[in-house]
C-alpha cells in the first residue's frame, strides 16, 4: 500500500507521484531522516510493487532530487523506471492511435460521406433536391425566349387572377376598349391575350400547347418574325374580341398558331389524340374538343374562330400573296431589319450571303459563252 505525507503542497498528478515513489524505494535507504516540516521536503512510507525491499522512511530535498536519483539508481531500477514510464504513456498512446475514450468529443462533424463511403441518407435527399431544381431552371432557361416570355406572362397574370378574384380580375384585367383609348390602360392588351383563367385541366392542355406551338414557330421564323406576328395577332384579335364582347383571347392566339403550323404544310399526318388526321384539321379539332368539354355550348367555338380567322390573315399577307404577285415587297408583314439584327444575327448574315449570290447570279445572266467554249 502507499502512505506519502508532505509539508508543502503536492501535484494532484499521480503518475509524477508514482514515478517520485519508485525511484526513491529503489534508492536504498541511506540517508538521514529530516525535518518534515521543512520546505520543499517529502516523506514516503511505502512497499513498492516493483521491489520487496520495505524502507520506513526515506526524506529528499527537491534541489537534490537530481543528483540523489544519478547517484543511488542501479542498472535495474533504471529499468523499471521507464517499464513505469511506458505504462503511463499507455493510455495517451491509446488516445492519439484512436482508441476508446470516456470524454465525448463535442462539436463534431462529419461530411456527406460515411466512413463506408456510401452517401448519407438526408445528403442524398438534398442532393436530389438541388438537382431537380437545377434541372427545371435549366430546362426554362433553354427554351426560346419570346416563347419564354409568353408562358411567364401567363403565369404571373393567373397567381394575378387568384389574388384579385373573379370580379377583379374582370374588372382590372380584362379588355376593355373605353378604358384602353381613353384611360390609357394599355397593359389590357397584354392580360387580355395572356389570361388563361384558374388553374385546371383545361389550363395545363392550353399552357401546354401554347408552349409547343409557339416553340414551333419561334424555331421556324426566327425570333424576329415570331414577334411580328404576336404583335399582329394581338392587334387582329384585340379588334375583333371587342367586337365579339369577349374579355380575354389566349385561346385565339394558340388557334392561330396552329392555323399557321398546319397551313405551312397542310397534307402531313399528325397524331391527335388516338386518331391520325392531316395537319390542316387540328384547328378544327380542338375547336370541337374544346365544344365538347363545355357541354354542347356552341359559344365556346367563337374564340376558336377568330383565331383561325386572324391566323389566316396573316399567312395569307405574308406567304401567299407576295408569292402570287412576285413582289417581295408585298410581305408588309416582314420583320424590321433592327429586330432581324438584335434577335437573330446568324439569320442576318446568312441573308447578307443570300443577297450577295443573287446580284451576283443576276449580273452573269444574259453574258454570252466565248467561242471555243
Amino acid at each position: 500500500m502507499l502512505k506519502c505525507t508532505s509539508s508543502a503542497r503536492i501535484s494532484s498528478h499521480h503518475a509524477f507521484l508514482l514515478l517520485l515513489c519508485i525511484i526513491i524505494s529503489f534508492g536504498g535507504s541511506s540517508g538521514s531522516q529530516s525535518n518534515s516540516a521543512a520546505t520543499g521536503s517529502i516523506d514516503c512510507r511505502f512497499v513498492c510493487p516493483y521491489s520487496t525491499t520495505r524502507v520506513k522512511s526515506t526524506t529528499y530535498h527537491a534541489k537534490e532530487f537530481d543528483d540523489t536519483v544519478a547517484q543511488k539508481l542501479s542498472s535495474k531500477a533504471r529499468t523499471n523506471i521507464i517499464q513505469s514510464k511506458d505504462m503511463l504513456r499507455l493510455p495517451t498512446a491509446i488516445h492519439i492511435r484512436g482508441g476508446a475514450s470516456n470524454k465525448r468529443k463535442k462539436g463534431h462533424t462529419t461530411s456527406l460521406f460515411s466512413a463506408t463511403g456510401q452517401k448519407k441518407v438526408g445528403a442524398g435527399k438534398d442532393e436530389t433536391k438541388k438537382s431537380a431544381l437545377s434541372g427545371t431552371l435549366e430546362k426554362y432557361k433553354s427554351v426560346l425566349p419570346l416563347t419564354r416570355v409568353y408562358i411567364t406572362l401567363v403565369g404571373l397574370s393567373t397567381l394575378l387572377g387568384l389574388l384579385l378574384g373573379d370580379e377583379a380580375t374582370n374588372v382590372f384585367l380584362s379588355l376593355d376598349p373605353m378604358r384602353i383609348i381613353y384611360g390609357f390602360q394599355l397593359w389590357r392588351l397584354i392580360t387580355a391575350a395572356t389570361f388563361l383563367g384558374p388553374p385546371s385541366i383545361g389550363w395545363l392542355m392550353s399552357a401546354y400547347y401554347l408552349f409547343q406551338y409557339g416553340s414551333s414557330l419561334e424555331r421556324g421564323h426566327g425570333t424576329a418574325q415570331h414577334l411580328v406576328f404576336l404583335l399582329s395577332q394581338i392587334v387582329f384579335l384585340s379588334t375583333l374580341s371587342a367586337l365579339f364582347g369577349i374579355p380575354f383571347f389566349t385561346d385565339a392566339v394558340i388557334t392561330a398558331m396552329l392555323q399557321v403550323l398546319s397551313r405551312s404544310m397542310p397534307h402531313e399526318k399528325v397524331k391527335w389524340l388516338i386518331f391520325t388526321v392531316p395537319y390542316w384539321s387540328l384547328p378544327y379539332l380542338l375547336m370541337v374538343s374544346d365544344v365538347l368539354q363545355s357541354q354542347g355550348n356552341i359559344a365556346a367555338a367563337l374564340p376558336h374562330v377568330l383565331g383561325i380567322l386572324s391566323g389566316h390573315f396573316y399567312y395569307f399577307h405574308k406567304f401567299v400573296w407576295p408569292k402570287k404577285t412576285g413582289n417581295s415587297e408585298a410581305d408588309w408583314l416582314v420583320a424590321p431589319q433592327f429586330l432581324i439584327n438584335y434577335f437573330d444575327p446568324d439569320a442576318r448574315a446568312a441573308g447578307v450571303t443570300a443577297r450577295k449570290a443573287k446580284e451576283k447570279k443576276r449580273k452573269q445572266k444574259g453574258k454570252g459563252r466565248k467561242l471555243g467554249r
